[in-house]
């Protein structure tokens, strides 16, 4: 792990609310997990099941760790080691998250660059809050927010909107959009490039021009690497809260709700419009104009190829109910012959 900054279990009870068991002095000078935990660091163990993903470890891994100071729930107290000081809260894995970005926050950054390439008519509300490095291209009319930071060779296009503290890392390219606030576009990211638009006329491949945005809601991540293109006629659109992998392709005009998980290698056609809450596990296609519901779920390298209602596992190619999915597979595995 990183060096992290200095605390105490103490400050850290007072800052996040949580109930302090021990040494209010104990210092915390980093975290790591309950089973590689070294003395002067934190640890935390729980047994929330919030996903599938989350493995709840044996209790002996608690009784056995090193940490000096422990962030259990109340069930759990008592059998943590003789001597740790205790953060008790009914929701370890929410808490570590709080904790984490406190101990290994980055260091603030503000000032622009004289290497940084900025036109005349870019409107900076807060310009002493705001960040821009070496090599960054801001062209005119873009609107920069306060608390915003563009690393080092970002470009930001004519009239693009960043909102108030959001972070547009290293190379990330963006032009014809409207970002809210605290989004994270990571390093290599292209945001409202031309979708892949054309006629055929003649015999030909002509291009159809575009003349929509992408719009991003707050709180969305953009993954390295990761394209969303503008709309053709119509906006390209990101919910808030949505978190996009690396390596993924949002086409033309599709709409993408709020909180929802994309993984690495997700590509959406054009016109895809996916609900609230969905899940689409790595490598997932999603041909044109398909609907998914609200709570969806469809799982890893699924092609999915109709609509899937609200609240549904699909998975397979093509894709179907995850269960009937399983049926087949299962049949498969006791009726084919080696």
């Amino acid at each position: 792990m990183p060096a992290g900054a200095e605390t105490t279990a103490g400050a850290l009870a007072e800052k996040f609310g949580l109930e302090l068991r021990g040494d209010a002095n104990a210092r915390v000078t980093g975290v790591a997990p309950i089973a590689d935990a070294r003395p002067g660091q934190l640890a935390f163990y729980s047994t929330e099941q919030n996903s599938a993903a989350f493995k709840i470890l044996p209790i002996t891994v608690l009784q056995n760790t090193r940490a000096t100071v422990i962030l259990v729930q109340p069930e759990h107290a008592a059998d943590a080691p003789a001597g740790a000081t205790l953060l008790i809260t009914p929701s370890p894995r929410g808490q570590i998250v709080k904790i984490l970005g406190e101990i290994y926050r980055e260091p603030e950054r503000f000032g622009i660059s004289g290497r940084a390439n900025i036109a005349r008519g870019v409107f900076f509300r807060a310009r002493r809050t705001n960040y821009v490095g070496p090599g960054a291209v801001i062209e005119s009319g873009a609107v920069i927010e306060p608390g915003v930071k563009i690393y080092p060779n970002a470009y930001v296009g004519r009239n693009v909107t960043l909102g108030r503290g959001t972070i547009v890392q290293t190379g990330a390219h963006i032009e014809n959009a409207t970002i809210g606030a605290e989004c994270v576009i990571n390093a290599g990211a292209v945001i409202g490039k031309d979708g892949f638009g054309y006629t055929r006329q003649n015999g030909h491949n002509v291009f159809i021009p575009h003349t929509g945005r992408v719009v991003l809601g707050d709180r969305v991540s953009v993954g390295a690497n990761t394209c969303i293109d503008r709309g053709a006629m119509t906006d390209t659109r990101v919910g808030d809260g949505t978190k996009i992998d690396n390596l993924c392709q949002i086409a033309h005009g599709v709409v993408v709700g709020a909180e929802c998980f994309l993984a690495s290698g997700v590509g959406l056609a054009g016109g895809v419009v996916v609900g609230d809450r969905v899940l689409l596990g790595g490598h997932v296609g999603i041909a044109n104009g398909i609907h998914i519901g609200d709570d969806a779920e469809i799982g890893a390298n699924s092609g999915v190829m109709r609509d899937v209602p609200a609240g549904q596992r699909y998975m397979g190619y093509p894709a179907g109910p995850a269960m009937e999915f399983m049926r087949h597979y299962a049949w498969l595995r006791k009726n084919t012959k080696n």
